[in-house]
């Protein structure tokens, strides 16, 4: 849980937060010692005509920090010998803007506006932090304590609010990516967090489908109604605490799956309890060490938060992680080939039945 709050500014003039587990700790006494040059103007979004979606344009990324040897990890605490991100010797969890960011506030005065009648362009304006969960680069989010994990889940709830109120930002996605199968490019512990400009693809066709469900059942909630039904079935529960119920959706797009919902319909993370916040740590530890399990070795896996949208829709939503592998085999990936890749249309190599069974079986 979080004890302190300390918010400073990096030499480029990025925020970067220290969320502390004790109150003992006075962060402004290490201050960015580095020579850093601006930050980058924000990417462009350019909106396709074809499939109604923006794509961000974000050319300054290809420059991005890639796989640096462990000396010289930005996400590491700083030492004498080099300053990395973090200015600290030491942390619990700190939050900073990304140096290579996808949306950020810092437009360029000549931006174009359009490049056809077809496709307007605008700014990407919006934010991207990293979130650091450990200030040790060879640990990873699963041997986290539970009692980190709590941090963690308030320090997405204190990002969630913050970024939610900034100007233009219509949701707020946190996320991890584990492993360079996933294409990882730094292996220090961390996650992100991206406020987007636009409402995603993924998130408006989810909105769609819970507006068509509420308008057919009178106002209920799809998501609430879809796990009601996985609970009352069991078959694809894979665990369950008094607050949160872990459960492979029954049509998985991946080969191992499992969405992770509390039992009360919640917006986003500023909904939950302290008492769900508590509960959540434990039973996703568990689905992390299954993961490892299946194939005795370190799993790669993207965790994705679906939350509430800021604006129209918002009463839609309902606070999930999706946690997923593109591992099917101990010698095999799931490659997004033609028909993921061009036409969206996934094929599932798992049966989502027998992903459950073979993960509830592991001990």
């Amino acid at each position: 849980m979080i004890e302190k709050r300390t918010a400073i500014r990096l030499s480029d003039g990025r925020e970067l937060i220290y969320f502390d587990e004790s109150p003992s700790h006075d962060r402004d006494k290490w201050p960015d010692t580095r020579e850093l040059p601006p930050p980058p103007p924000t990417s462009q979004l350019r909106y396709d005509p074809l499939v109604d979606e923006w794509v961000a344009v974000a050319a300054h990324r290809q420059t991005r920090t890639f796989l640096p040897p462990s000396d010289k990890c930005p996400l590491c605490p700083s030492t004498p010998e080099f300053a990395s991100e973090i200015p600290a010797p030491d942390y619990d969890v700190v939050t900073f803007e990304n140096q290579f960011p996808s949306f950020s506030d810092r437009v360029k005065a000549d931006e174009i506006t359009s490049l056809t009648d077809l496709v307007p362009v605008r700014p990407g304006v919006g934010r991207c932090e990293v979130v650091c969960f450990t200030s040790d680069h060879n640990s990873y989010f699963g041997a986290l304590t539970p009692e980190r994990v709590r941090t963690v889940m308030d320090v997405w709830a204190d990002r969630t609010a913050e970024m939610s109120a900034m100007p233009g930002v219509a949701q707020v996605f946190p996320f991890e990516n584990r492993g360079i199968e996933i294409g990882v490019t730094l292996s220090h512990p961390h996650g992100q967090i991206y406020a987007y400009p636009t409402v995603t693809p993924k998130t408006k066709a989810m909105l769609a489908a819970s507006q068509a469900h509420a308008d057919r059942t009178g106002g209920r909630n799809l998501y609430a109604d879809v796990l009601a039904a996985e609970i009352a079935s069991q078959v694809r529960v894979v665990a369950a605490n008094e607050h949160w119920t872990a459960y492979v959706p029954a049509a998985s797009r991946w080969p191992f799956e499992i969405h992770l919902a509390p039992n009360r319909h919640v917006l986003d993370h500023t909904g939950l309890t302290d008492e769900e916040r508590d509960a959540f740590g434990p039973l996703y530890l568990d689905m992390l060490k299954r993961f490892d399990s299946l194939f005795d070795k370190p799993m790669p896996y993207i965790a994705a938060w679906h939350q509430a949208v800021t604006g129209e829709g918002r009463d839609l939503g309902y606070l999930h992680m999706q946690l997923f592998s593109i591992r099917r085999a101990a010698d095999k990936l799931k490659f997004l080939a033609g028909s993921e890749s061009a036409m969206g249309a996934f094929i599932n190599d798992v049966v989502p039945e027998k992903a459950a069974e073979i993960l509830r079986d592991i001990i």
